[in-house]
């Protein structure tokens, strides 16, 4: 197997720690775990990761406050753990930065799907150097073959579905793409709850891309339609 993917998993229950370490182990990952956010911390900041778990409900810092402080310097994508009743938990992780969230109890093979279906999403940087595609948004340029944004030299850090995000509007410029089709292209499962997770991205992303969210001018709402990126 080849153990060059490497996971981190914060979960304060010892149980469901060790579990998922060994399932995801015999699944071809390199797996760390940590039992809460200040120790999340301590590993994080000696290791990179390729993806993180992370449960909601945690002694001390809860991991919306954890995802939230990460996110103001880490791109890593970042799945949640929530208690099956908290809609509002779920939202707030998106929010809060994270890319997709799984309710308690869950399957181990669901969530090796998900992390699967996020890790599909992280761009690769190509391998050679091909003649830079750049769109222009304001005082934004936004690099479609390193999937890279920038504000004058200054990179803009994106989250995997941003990412993801920028990648899909960006190859359709000035054509409006559906919210259900968002969803799909993003792997996710269809559903209303799911186009809500969309919405939540897209308003996160327009805080990134927009002089003024409130009123887009790049990322533009096509009523009826979906969603539509119109650069300069």
């Amino acid at each position: 197997m080849d153990f060059d993917t490497h996971l981190l998993i914060v979960d304060d229950d010892e149980r469901i720690r060790t579990l998922l370490q060994k399932f995801l182990m015999r699944n071809g990952f390199l797996v760390t775990s940590a039992r809460d956010a200040a120790h999340a911390r301590r590993v994080l900041s000696g290791l990179d990761f390729d993806l993180i778990v992370m449960d909601v409900m945690m002694p001390g810092e809860d991991g919306l406050s954890l995802c939230r402080s990460l996110r103001e310097t880490l791109a890593t994508p970042i799945l949640l753990l929530t208690a099956k009743g908290e809609t509002d938990a779920r939202i707030e992780g998106l929010e809060a930065g994270a890319d997709d969230y799984l309710p308690k109890p869950f399957e181990p093979k669901e969530l090796l799907l998900r992390i699967n279906a996020i890790l599909r999403r992280v761009p690769d940087t190509p391998a050679e150097e091909a003649q830079p595609k750049i769109l222009t948004l304001g005082p934004i340029r936004y690099d479609m073959e390193r999937g890279e944004m920038w504000q004058g030299e200054d990179l803009v850090r994106l989250t995997a579905t941003e990412m993801q995000l920028m990648k899909l509007f960006s190859a359709k410029p000035g054509e409006a793409i559906s919210r259900a089709q968002l969803v799909e292209d993003l792997g996710r499962d269809r559903g209303q709850a799911q186009e809500r997770a969309v919405d939540v991205q897209i308003t996160r992303l327009r805080r990134k891309i927009e002089v003024n969210p409130k009123q887009p001018r790049y990322l533009q709402t096509v009523r009826g339609a979906g969603y539509m990126l119109a650069p300069d």
